[in-house]
């Protein structure tokens, strides 16, 4: 058996839904690719954890050709170029940065440097232009341990002279916004327009329309961000056919790219809303215990069978939304390809002038 397994269900899912409805080249704007030999053992203490724990059960690494053999298996007639960056704990982050720039020297998929708080805007600079980053990704994890998940700002993973420096070059800088309010969070809302309004050349991303998983989290975000013009936005690990319908009414299709946060969109499931947060229904057995994480449960043995891909739900989601909004296969092939594609030539030329 191959790295994992496509079922009777997955193919007739990709034959019947997507294939003829995504474009033949695609961008993955979000995806992590790291080896568990480069990561220390961690003794995980759930109670102090300041992120879910349920992405950790689907791979225990997602090193290069893994993801490559992904694509292959899930869109076996697509061409689908990365956006890479790492996923690691402060003290792994050199080790797993130099292997996504080994990724990308056996490859030639881009990359973003995964950056610690406490490193200056210069060493960043050297770090990226050595390494031929084109950004920075960093995590609300990574913030000072005093803080409390729920008081954790932007500007404490993302301080400001790092943004500073990112500015000037004119990079990529991929936002995982934090707080239990999400993208309706006044103070991330506030912290997003701050940063585009004094660092105007960054090219911004929210991921996952800014963790905006349930019709609960959108508030009167786009609303408010409708101040920024250029802000981008990437629908993965979602699939929340509300937010993205509503996102595409606020920006269109121009600033809206797909992502996918591999490895974990391997996971075999389907989201549902529940009482304003999101449950993952998965097989039973599969992914161990599933008191683990208030956000799994498990269906019955002849429910799991009748599940397919992650991946295949949030892109599901996305073709619901643009059927909603008349969009046809030019905007659909500016979402999964064109936007992610422009964005890092965009980067590159700015960085390096290429």
């Amino acid at each position: 058996m191959g790295l994992f397994q496509v079922t009777d269900v997955d193919k007739k899912v990709y034959k019947e839904e997507l294939r003829d409805f995504l474009p033949p080249k695609m961008v993955d704007i979000h995806c992590h690719v790291w080896r568990e030999q480069d990561r220390k053992p961690e003794i995980m203490d759930l109670a102090q954890r300041r992120a879910v724990v349920w992405p950790l059960l689907v791979a225990k690494d997602n090193p290069v050709e893994d993801l490559v053999e992904t694509y292959k298996l899930m869109f076996p007639d697509k061409q689908v170029t990365p956006l890479m960056f790492t996923s690691a704990k402060t003290p792994d982050l050199p080790t797993c940065n130099a292997y996504v720039r080994q990724c990308m020297k056996k490859t030639g998929f881009p990359a973003l440097y995964y950056a610690h708080p406490e490193q200056s805007g210069e060493e960043l600079e050297r770090l990226i232009t050595a390494g031929g980053f084109l950004g920075i990704k960093s995590y609300l994890e990574l913030s000072p341990k005093y803080l409390p998940e729920a008081e954790i700002r932007v500007f404490d993973f993302f301080p400001k002279y790092q943004l500073a420096k990112m500015n000037e070059m004119g990079a990529i800088v991929m936002l995982h916004i934090p707080r239990k309010g999400r993208l309706k969070d006044p103070v991330n809302l506030a912290q997003i327009l701050e940063i585009k309004r004094e660092f105007p050349r960054i090219r911004l991303i929210i991921a996952h329309i800014g963790r905006a998983y349930t019709r609960e989290d959108v508030g009167d975000a786009f609303e408010v961000l409708s101040e920024s013009k250029d802000l981008m936005f990437d629908f993965c690990a979602n699939t929340c056919e509300y937010a993205m319908t509503e996102l595409l009414k606020s920006v269109g299709p121009e600033r809206v790219m797909f992502g996918s946060d591999m490895p974990i969109l391997r996971m075999r499931m389907r989201r549902i809303e529940e009482n304003g947060t999101y449950i993952n229904l998965v097989p039973p057995g599969l992914y161990g215990d599933p008191s683990q994480d208030p956000h799994l449960r498990e269906v019955t043995p002849a429910e799991g069978k009748k599940l397919t891909f992650f991946m295949y739900e949030e892109i599901l989601a996305m073709k619901r939304a643009c059927k909603t909004l008349g969009y046809g296969p030019d905007e659909v092939e500016r979402i999964f390809h064109a936007n992610g594609k422009g964005l890092i030539e965009g980067a590159r030329r700015d960085i390096y002038g290429e």
